[in-house]
């Protein structure tokens, strides 16, 4: 098969391979199997006339051929994006497509404003990517979507970001816990109970971490659970403490399982925040949604949750 008859589902994958260097990871991220995923790289190889790739025990390395090609399939999905931008550009707000990554913190929250936003433009599509903070930040490097939600944005990266709706972490019980009846509780009253707490380089961990580490001392973490759904589940059996944002609990308040309790600190205000890469050329949708996100910002009521007055993080 000649290079040019290389269709751009071929180049995908490869592109894809080649920034993930694991056929497993690839073919989970393009929702293939991977002898599928393998075989179109083989059609791709056979028509270079060259390996683009070669196995050192359990490493993909790429081989000269691979790096040329993809650093080609690189460029073609770059000029891809701008035409589209340029054509959604023309088209204006009646058409158009907005990618969006976010952690599952903010799936609480992103899905309404989304729903908001697509009333106001009926005819925008929107790719919706609900992940942990590490693959958001994976894909932020990638720069695989418009623009991307996180709690808190990392450091180091040369990114523009803005904080456009409150964000306050509260610590949860379940109902009849008897912290509960309390009010005013000292933060190292917590020291005894069990905490079942997000994964390492959660946002919502590091900032609990470092508030129970200013009052001197450290949370028992009975269970580290990858979802704030598992926690919750886990919360309303009764196997421990958990700090969340209130957006997560929205929906939980009829059912009667939970309580917010008053603790000395909280709640702790931090922000939601959109981010992108600095210098990327946001498209006629991506700025039309961060405006809109913005707006909504201004116009929401302050976060009324118990605790007193909240404490600010960064």
């Amino acid at each position: 098969m000649p290079l040019r008859h290389a269709t751009l589902h071929q180049l995908k994958i490869f592109d894809t391979l080649a920034r993930r260097m694991s056929f497993a990871r690839a073919a989970e991220e393009l929702h293939l199997t991977s002898p599928a995923l393998s075989i179109q790289v083989k059609q791709l190889s056979e028509a270079v006339e060259a390996p683009l790739y070669e196995q050192i025990g359990k490493k993909l390395h790429l081989t000269e051929a691979g790096r040329v090609m993809a650093s080609a399939c690189h460029d073609i999905f770059e000029r891809l994006e701008r035409l589209d931008m340029e054509l959604a550009d023309l088209k204006g707000l009646k058409q158009g497509t907005l990618r969006l990554s976010v952690i599952t913190g903010a799936k609480y929250l992103i899905p309404g404003l989304l729903g908001s936003f697509c009333q106001r433009y009926p005819g925008i599509e929107v790719s919706l990517k609900v992940t942990n903070r590490e693959r958001v930040l994976e894909r932020l490097n990638a720069n695989l979507d418009d623009l991307y939600v996180l709690g808190q944005p990392p450091e180091g990266l040369a990114l523009t970001s803005a904080s456009f709706m409150d964000n306050p972490l509260v610590v949860v019980a379940r109902s009849d816990h008897p912290l509960a009846r309390r009010k005013a509780i000292p933060p190292r009253d917590l020291a005894d109970e069990p905490f079942l707490v997000r994964e390492e380089g959660s946002g919502t961990r590091i900032t609990s971490d470092r508030f129970f580490a200013n009052h001197g001392m450290k949370p028992k973490a009975r269970m580290e659970l990858g979802s704030i759904e598992a926690i919750k589940q886990a919360v309303a059996a009764g196997l421990g403490l958990a700090v969340l944002s209130s957006h997560s609990l929205t929906l939980d308040w009829s059912s009667g399982e939970f309580a917010i309790l008053d603790v000395q600190g909280f709640p702790i205000l931090r922000h939601w925040y959109l981010v992108h890469p600095q210098g990327k050329q946001l498209s006629v949708v991506a700025a039309a949604f961060r405006d809109f996100l913005m707006e909504q910002g201004r116009d929401a009521e302050p976060a009324d949750v118990p605790g007193g007055a909240p404490t600010t993080q960064p």
